[in-house]
């Protein structure tokens, strides 16, 4: 061999060693997550990864999904993590192993499940974060969720409208308020705060809304938002901070609670009653008469579940914020179909920043659920209507006993 073949060899023989690195290094801190790809077609088996079975609503979820999927002619696969990030981590790999070419996740830690998500991508497999965004990682294909500050948003308005805070509310005496976030791993749980917290700061700074544990005040901010938050959304987590609050609050009155979740409100309801047996949600907070002790606050909630329905129905509770997630699964659905129609699906907002992307985010619009409907509002029974229960249920639902 002569010299310059012998060169040109070396360069050849070089070249496909740096190749062959490149090709093999996928790694979590990498820019972009390798995948092989697949076309998906009609007929191709979906994953579904649902955070346990423990709440109502998401078991709503996950059939609706199998029911929308199926009428598309799609194959579905469903899991459920008991809401364990390992175990829905370990159920992404089997959905995977079984032979899902699309994975559909509502996470239960949000970042945790980064990586099993980067291995679904490096299969070829289309991610969809449902319901709430998975951080930090370009695995995520799509992102469908409702209009989270719009959560927040309803739930201020109807304390600021129970409390009468653009009349005279809280200008003569500070109203007691208490304040709870959703969990510290969830990436909606700020969003929610947001819509919030936007719309009741102004009354804290006025002085006319106090919170006497003394975490928020008119400085605390929306980053602030953890010192608040209830780990899992879980109801005797937030009993536990609730008889916290009802210690510093002693026998003074008590206005509002803001809470993020039906679960929530009820152990937030549940402190209550253990502590102060004197309030009753038959006497309802009057902010024209601020001295009552034994008037019930305004109690917010989210996701339309069954306890929520009965305590809205006996005055427990002021409302709840609905989500018709038959609309999410449908729009999934929806995605999934275009893309095995060779189609590509168009978002309907600005998309979300995961912390490593900017993916594809479609918002849909949740209602607001109260005992007398008005204007936007909607009655509890809308709940029937939509088929999100039947009218068994919503029927044992109020004839329920009060704070379960």
């Amino acid at each position: 061999m002569n010299i310059k073949k012998f060169l040109t060899a070396v360069v050849i023989i070089f070249a496909s060693v740096a190749l062959l690195t490149a090709c093999g290094s996928s790694t979590r801190g990498s820019s972009t997550t390798k995948s092989t790809t697949h076309t998906l077609k009609k007929g191709d088996l979906i994953g579904i990864s649902m955070p346990t079975k423990a709440d109502q609503r998401w078991n709503v979820d996950g059939a609706n999904l199998v029911k929308y999927l199926k009428k598309a002619g799609f194959k579905t696969k469903i899991q459920y993590a008991n809401n364990s990030p390992s175990q829905q981590s370990s159920d992404i790999n089997n959905l995977v192993s079984a032979g899902a070419k699309a994975i559909i996740v509502a996470a239960v830690d949000g970042t945790a499940v980064g990586p099993a998500v980067e291995q679904a991508k490096a299969q070829g497999d289309i991610v969809i974060a449902y319901d709430r965004l998975i951080m930090n990682t370009d695995a995520v294909d799509y992102y469908v969720t409702f209009d989270l500050e719009r959560t927040g948003i309803l739930e201020a308005n109807t304390i600021i409208d129970k409390l009468d805070l653009k009349g005279n509310g809280g200008k003569d005496k500070p109203l007691n308020i208490a304040l709870f976030a959703g969990s510290d791993d969830d990436n909606n749980a700020p969003y929610f705060f947001k819509g919030a917290w936007d719309l009741l700061k102004p009354y804290f700074q006025s002085g006319q809304l106090v919170d006497p544990s003394g975490i928020v005040t008119k400085d605390f901010t929306v980053e602030d938002w953890k010192k608040i938050s209830v780990h899992a959304w879980d109801q005797n987590q937030a009993q536990k901070q609730m008889d916290a609050f009802m210690t510093k609050l002693g026998q003074k009155p008590l206005a509002a609670v803001l809470s993020p979740y039906d679960a929530i409100s009820l152990g937030v309801m549940k402190s209550i009653k253990n502590a102060r047996p004197d309030m009753s949600p038959s006497i309802p907070f009057d902010p024209s008469h601020p001295d009552n002790k034994s008037a019930w606050p305004v109690i917010t909630g989210q996701d339309g579940m069954d306890i929520g329905i009965t305590n809205i129905y006996y005055g427990a509770q002021a409302e709840t914020v609905f989500k018709n997630v038959a609309l999410l699964a449908k729009k999934t659905t929806s995605i999934l179909t275009q893309v095995a129609d060779g189609k590509k699906p168009k978002p309907n907002a600005q998309p979300m920043n995961n912390g490593k992307k900017d993916v594809p985010t479609w918002l849909l619009k949740s209602d607001e659920l109260v005992k007398n409907p008005k204007g936007d509002q909607k009655g509890l029974h809308y709940e029937v209507e939509v088929g999100f229960i039947t009218e068994n249920q919503y029927q044992k639902d109020i004839a329920a006993p009060i704070i379960k």
